[in-house]
């Protein structure tokens, strides 16, 4: 499932065989579908689940121990740009490149992508609270982050520069300034 979701980090959905799946995870292909029987379909499913609660645990690691909101927005953001360069800016976020792609012609995937994406905003949510923001506020400032990496990332990954990393993550303190000052 690893090389499943680095494919589908990098090459999307659609742009990922299920040959270079198993390639990739140096296993036989009848592996493939008796760990799958539903296919592609069924790891494209798994690996949006699974990626998508590995990144509930950057919001964990990266907002929730922070000193403040601001302090979490700017390491959160910092850790994505890190993260692009480190890898030639080919890692972004699997969960939008796979909703992108699909949440049209999908509804198994749409769903799953959703249902991760809602995760994140609880998680978010939860995290911001205790750093002194009200539920309602602290779930619109999740909603901004969110929005704002997904964004960066497609810039960044498009551009090969992280600068539009950096103006979201001043666009996202300067929201949670307003919302902290409300």
């Amino acid at each position: 499932m690893t090389a499943g979701a680095e494919l589908f980090r990098r090459n999307g959905y659609t742009g990922t065989g299920l040959k270079q799946i198993v390639a990739e995870a140096n296993a036989p292909f009848g592996s493939l579908y008796h760990f799958f029987p539903g296919g592609k379909e069924q790891l494209g499913e798994e690996v949006i689940r699974t990626s998508g609660m590995a990144y509930i645990a950057l919001i964990d690691e990266l907002i929730a121990p922070a000193p403040d909101a601001i302090t979490g927005i700017e390491t959160f953001f910092t850790a994505a740009a890190e993260m692009l360069v480190e890898t030639g800016y080919a890692d972004a976020c699997p969960i939008a490149t796979v909703a992108l792609e699909v949440a049209s012609t999908n509804e198994q995937l749409r769903v799953a992508t959703s249902d991760v994406f809602t995760a994140w905003i609880e998680a978010g949510t939860r995290a911001f609270e205790p750093l002194g923001l009200p539920e309602a506020a602290a779930r619109k400032l999740t909603f901004a982050v969110i929005n704002a990496l997904e964004g960066a990332f497609v810039l960044c990954r498009a551009m090969r520069d992280t600068e539009p990393m950096a103006a979201a993550s001043a666009s996202c303190v300067a929201y949670a300034h307003t919302l902290l000052a409300a």
